[in-house]
């Protein structure tokens, strides 16, 4: 058995500096013993110009939990065609402040403001996204259409009733 370890907000300002100066501006602390581990338990700091791009977990054991720790981020959730289904604003201070993802669903985040950190808890052991589970209709990460997909995904939050 392994010693208790508290999360402290030491441990999250350093995960956001590092999140800030990293090429993808997101990073994650894991808190699981490594990629075979039967639950994946990570924070992850995400800075509002980081693109994660929409995708599924078609394995019937990988719903996700997301909990907002810092700051605020917008969840949404898509059709299979790429429809908006759900947008809605994460955060300590919202009226939600996370979202269970079941399995089979698109979903991605936007960090609405500066050091925005969540927590993000799966079934194990990790694996790699497979082609089918990336939604083809979105821009891949990096490529030169990705930062206007963005754009379009914040303005669907900021339009929410």
């Amino acid at each position: 058995m392994g010693a208790p370890r508290f999360l402290e907000a030491a441990a999250l300002d350093a995960l956001v500096a590092q999140a800030q100066a990293s090429p993808r501006r997101r990073l994650n602390l894991n808190l699981h013993a490594g990629p075979e581990a039967p639950c994946q338990r990570l924070a992850i700091a995400l800075e509002p110009d980081s693109y994660i791009r929409p995708h599924r977990h078609l394995d019937p054991a990988k719903d996700e939990t997301f909990l907002v720790l810092r700051g605020r981020i917008g969840a949404l959730l898509f059709d299979a065609e790429g429809e908006v289904r759900e947008a809605r604003v994460l955060g300590p201070r919202e009226a939600a402040f996370g979202v269970d993802v079941p399995s089979g669903c698109f979903h991605s985040f936007v960090a609405l403001e500066a050091g925005s950190v969540f927590f993000e808890a799966k079934a194990g052991p990790y694996a790699p996204l497979g082609p089918e589970e990336l939604a083809p209709w979105a821009p891949a990460e990096g490529s030169p259409e990705a930062p206007d997909f963005l754009e379009a995904l914040r303005a669907r939050l900021e339009a929410r009733p």
